[in-house]
């Protein structure tokens, strides 16, 4: 069975920082890129971060290319999402997605972890 499970979610203050992960079980984790989305209640979801499958590119939203940055360890099987810096507009639940590369074609989602920033 495939399963993505998020973690490292919670609050935190203006200007701190989370790091988060996904442990991915079930499929071929290294032919599959890994993204980071996020949405917040009633609005629609957001990319946040793409790594590709052997993690040699990245690319990021604008608003947070300076401040997060994703890395994957393939060995462990897990994607992370080391967020900096983060504002009260960073406040939504993260979730973490997997989109196979090549002749794969599995996308699967994890059931996300709430980020809450707030003073």
């Amino acid at each position: 069975q495939v399963q993505l499970v998020e973690s490292g979610g919670g609050w935190v203050q203006p200007g701190g920082s989370l790091r988060l992960s996904c442990a991915a079980s079930g499929f071929f984790f290294r032919n599959y890129a890994m993204s980071w989305y996020r949405q917040a209640p009633g609005k629609e979801r957001e990319l946040v971060a793409i790594i590709s499958s052997r993690g040699g590119t990245t690319t990021y939203a604008d608003s947070m290319k300076d401040r997060f940055i994703i890395s994957r360890n393939n060995v462990k099987k897990t994607v992370y999402l080391q967020m900096n810096s983060l504002k009260p507009e960073d406040t939504a639940v993260y979730s973490c997605n997997a989109r196979g590369e090549g002749s794969f074609h599995g996308d699967y989602w994890g059931q996300g972890t709430q980020v809450t920033v707030s003073s």
